[in-house]
């Protein structure tokens, strides 16, 4: 899922458990290519570290790559901005449909997320 600095998304792809996150995330910019046209940088976490996936954003989005990594192991910190997509996905699990994935088709699974962003949405009215 690819949010703002508000925490809406902007993009959103569902894969099955045996695709990477870097390829989902890859996947998620070329379909939604045109939502992200005006993106200047992508901030992640340290699991989308390497040049391949920054070349691959460049090349997709002509976007650059910020990788927020921790500075010590095992010891909690904030780090800025890092929450924000994370603060989404909990918006999702008040849902209790997206609490476990039940769902036999991804589209199925694709449909409830953006009716749940869309409740939130809505409520904020």
């Amino acid at each position: 899922m690819a949010v703002d600095t508000q925490g809406l998304p902007h993009a959103i792809e569902i894969t099955t458990a045996d695709e990477s996150d870097r390829a989902g995330a890859l996947k998620a910019f070329k379909c939604n290519k045109s939502s992200l046209s005006k993106v200047e940088s992508v901030l992640v976490d340290g699991g989308y570290t390497g040049e391949p996936f920054a070349c691959a954003v460049d090349e997709l989005l002509g976007a650059t790559v910020q990788v927020a990594k921790r500075s010590e192991l095992h010891t909690f910190a904030v780090i800025p901005k890092r929450w924000v997509v994370e603060r989404s996905f909990s918006w999702l699990e008040n849902c209790r449909r997206l609490w476990k994935n039940t769902e036999r088709k991804l589209n199925t699974s694709l449909q409830f997320t953006h009716l749940a962003f869309l409740a939130l949405l809505l409520r904020r009215l």
